[in-house]
């Protein structure tokens, strides 16, 4: 039997793939998350509109009340990236902060998935994965300085991977902790360039690889609970879940293909950095009635 807080989050998994007739409108999947960056810029929801009455808020794998989470702060975003997915009627956005709009230092790296129903685009789930000072390998400033320069461009809708080619990479890349086989079945590019935390694996040199330190031990607990959004126009795809072998530990993963290989790996873990594992090698350098949220 799960516990309450795992129930919580299987009902919202459960919940993330409606029946969807039509694809969703681009635009406005991307005005929301507009929308959303705006309310860490002013540190207020009350701009968000068209609220699902069954609306669930999830902050790190737990539900609780919006107006308690990580809206609190108005944030400069200093970096900013979303995908959407015009099939499950979502987007994924990863911000990265350093300070607030009054200069003070409020480091964050934070990805959120939002799902909107397909028959009146009301959204019914906000779920976030909030990285902060103690989280694994964290370190904003470096994380911006990595990911600002990478290219996570829209490519040429010739030249496309399939949604079902884009899932089945990044599953196989998150069976490695518990299928030994899994390696194998990962599209592994070169370059590939893995962003975890704020430590990156390139050195800009043709030769990188991203499977600098993966797994060896395909034993552990799996990675569960995983949440989906794909868009093929950016060769990305974005999953939520829960790493079981980091202490049940809440995780984002979001990966970039090109010409149907892996390209960059981005990661956001709350694990305990101090815990013991060892980190990766580092290397280079620095159908709901229509509503608003009130703060």
């Amino acid at each position: 039997m799960l516990s309450g807080f795992y129930s919580s989050l299987a009902v919202c998994a459960a919940a993330i793939l409606p029946a969807v007739l039509a694809d969703c409108d681009r635009a406005e999947l991307l005005a929301f998350a507009d929308s959303y960056v705006e309310a860490h810029e002013t540190g207020s929801v009350s701009n968000l509109q068209n609220i699902a009455d069954n609306f669930t808020y999830v902050e790190n794998n737990k539900t609780r009340e919006i107006t308690g989470g990580i809206f609190f702060n108005a944030f400069v975003i200093d970096h900013r990236h979303t995908i959407a997915d015009t099939v499950a009627c979502a987007t994924f956005t990863e911000l990265i902060i350093t300070h607030n709009i009054s200069d003070e230092p409020t480091p964050h790296v934070i990805g959120t998935q939002i799902r909107h129903n397909p028959e009146d685009m009301s959204v019914y789930l906000i779920d976030l994965i909030v990285s902060g000072p103690g989280s694994w390998l964290f370190n904003a400033s470096q994380t911006l300085y990595y990911a600002s320069r990478e290219d996570w461009g829209e490519i040429e809708e010739g030249a496309r991977d399939s949604r079902e080619l884009l899932k089945q990479a990044a599953d196989a890349y998150l069976d490695m902790w518990n299928n030994a086989s899994a390696i194998d079945a990962v599209p592994w590019g070169t370059p590939c360039d893995r962003l975890e935390g704020s430590v990156y694996t390139g050195q800009g040199l043709p030769t990188d690889s991203c499977k600098v330190g993966i797994p060896t031990n395909n034993n552990q607990a799996p990675n569960t609970y995983r949440r989906y959004v794909i868009d093929e126009s950016y060769g990305a795809i974005s999953v939520l879940c829960i790493f079981e072998h980091l202490a049940h530990a809440p995780d984002s993963h979001e990966f970039r293909l090109e010409g149907g290989k892996v390209r960059y790996i981005h990661t956001i873990t709350l694990a305990d950095s101090s815990n013991g594992l060892p980190p990766p090698a580092r290397r280079g350098g620095p159908s709901a009635r229509r509503r608003s949220l009130s703060a």
